[in-house]
């Protein structure tokens, strides 16, 4: 429809408006989404996992358990019918799905015994019965005979030439596919004759990763980090290319080929246009685990999240990206605002200028106080009682006292005056996280047995209980400022008890200071921002 962008983000398949930026949620699947295909006539959308395949209907799902592992590719025959399934490297098999019907029609092994495996698929043009596979040495025409529910292949001859096949792409008028290789090479074959046409078209360092053919016959490749147009009928020139931050994952062109998308293993999708050929980048995320999200002091409009490698700050209303503080082979665990807005704090795996650092001590971790200073930090005293790894750390808004917790099933108070323990809560639990009420009376904690516990600060005694997770362990928490509502995420891979949206486990959530939205981010690199 030329309108939405599809692209999946761990268990999640998304639809994006190019018009308005608005995204749907297509839930289903249990594991990360490993393929995405659109029918031509866009009524459906097939979309694979690393496990199995995800129709909503039971029986087909016990039959698509024979994928085992991974479902490497998917392809919607020209007119709806069938669905094709390529099973993975532990699998090797190919399935025919009847559309109308919910039902496999047949099966075979992708590959001979003697072959490599077969990594890609793709459908013909004009004929719901005529597809074809590639890879590893391997390369074939398959034929659908209906009456016999079975597929027959015919190799395709490529003589010498022995070549690793990543993706296929087929031209409008079907007489010749296109295959990219591994070895940088484009290969073009005859699909009446099944011959290799001619001899490899160009040479590309980096291997060629997808492939997509325009209505003028010229062809875009995602080589590398390197995004090229080949000139299939043009000598004067013969390339044109461009270079993005990431190795191609995908090119998707829109209408005519006058405007392309192009996706990266950076998370980031850039829009092109056929004549300038000059990038855009429209949407950005990690592309890691995000560990932890900030709002500033005071300030609904901005919050910040980090990762391995960078800390980015984003607008909140947009969801643009500000500013991004890229640190190579440094991840960072957490991170707050400065109360005064002008900078960040992060604790790294070699931190430094950091208010609270967690470092090992004779295998045991401590608690240590800085002062910060300008263009310096001091070391004011150093606190020892937790056995294992500090997880969370939370000050009173006074300054004079502040509460930890720790996978060694303790929660401290410390008086960060007399640098002495005050309190010590215990439960059978690996706590995870903890905030104070905002009259800072009690403390809140949650952990790994789903339990919200609220503590006497005075005593340490518990007031109440709540169960927290149906399932999984709580990893994060936050309270609003009136102290009316708390969010906790987790291995759940829920927010609150009405918000299913993350794919992987949340590591961390934030209510903003107008208490209009919040922010969640998970282990899949998501960072989702809700109402």
């Amino acid at each position: 429809d030329r309108e939405h962008l599809i692209y999946p983000l761990g268990c999640t398949v998304i639809l994006k408006s190019l018009k308005d930026g608005k995204q749907e949620f297509l839930h289903g699947h249990t594991n990360n989404v490993s393929c995405v295909t659109v029918s031509k006539s866009g009524r459906y959308i097939a979309s694979g996992q690393v496990t199995f395949m995800g129709f909503k209907k039971r029986a087909i799902h016990a039959r698509l358990q024979l994928h085992k592992a991974k479902v490497e590719g998917l392809a919607f025959s020209p007119n709806d019918k069938y669905l094709v399934s390529l099973g993975g490297q532990d699998d090797g098999s190919i399935v025919v799905w009847n559309l109308e019907s919910k039902e496999a029609i047949c099966g075979s092994p992708a590959s001979a015994h003697s072959a490599g495996h077969c990594l890609t698929i793709e459908y013909t043009n004009h004929s719901d019965n005529i597809f074809i596979s590639a890879g590893n040495g391997t390369m074939h025409v398959w034929e659908l005979d209906l009456p016999n529910r079975k597929i027959r292949p015919t190799e395709c001859q490529t003589g010498q030439l022995k070549r690793i096949v990543n993706c296929i792409e087929i031209p409008d008028d079907n007489l010749f596919f296109y295959c990219g290789t591994t070895s940088g090479d484009i290969l073009k074959v005859n699909l009446k004759a099944r011959l290799l046409n001619t001899v490899p078209l160009v040479f590309l360092v980096q291997g060629v990763n997808t492939l997509k053919v325009l209505k003028s016959g010229d062809i875009l490749v995602g080589s590398g980090d390197v995004l090229n147009v080949v000139f299939c009928h043009s000598s004067s020139n013969p390339h044109r290319k461009v270079q993005l931050e990431g190795g191609l994952t995908s090119i998707a062109v829109r209408g005519e080929g006058d405007k392309f998308f192009a996706g990266t293993e950076a998370a980031q999708i850039y829009r092109l246009g056929y004549t300038d050929f000059k990038e855009e980048l429209i949407a950005t995320s990690h592309n890691s685990a995000v560990k932890d999200v900030a709002f500033p002091f005071g300030s609904s409009e901005l919050f910040a999240t980090c990762s391995q490698d960078d800390i980015r700050v984003w607008h909140a209303e947009t969801s643009k990206e500000l500013l991004r503080i890229s640190v190579p082979n440094m991840t960072c665990n957490a991170l707050n605002f400065m109360i005064d807005g002008h900078s960040i704090i992060s604790g790294r795996q070699e931190p430094l200028g950091v208010l609270f650092v967690l470092v090992p001590v004779s295998g045991l971790l401590q608690v240590r106080v800085w002062e910060i200073l300008q263009g310096c930090h001091r070391l004011i005293e150093t606190m020892k009682e937790h056995k294992a790894t500090i997880t969370s750390i939370k000050i009173k808004s006074n300054d004079k006292e502040c509460v930890t917790t720790s996978s060694d099933v303790a929660c401290i108070i410390w008086d960060l005056v007399r640098f002495v323990r005050n309190q010590m809560v215990l439960a059978n639990t690996l706590f995870s996280s903890v905030c104070y009420h905002p009259e800072e009376y009690e403390i809140i904690t949650s952990g790994t047995d789903r339990k919200i516990g609220y503590w006497e600060v005075y005593d340490g005694s518990a007031i109440r209980e709540l169960e927290g997770s149906l399932s999984g362990a709580i990893n994060g928490m936050h309270i609003s400022q009136d102290g009316q509502h708390l969010v906790t995420g987790g291995d759940e891979k829920l927010v609150t008890h009405v918000g299913v949206g993350h794919s992987g486990s949340i590591t961390s959530v934030k209510i903003s200071t107008n208490n209009r939205s919040m922010v969640s981010a998970s282990v899949d690199g998501a960072v989702l921002r809700w109402r």
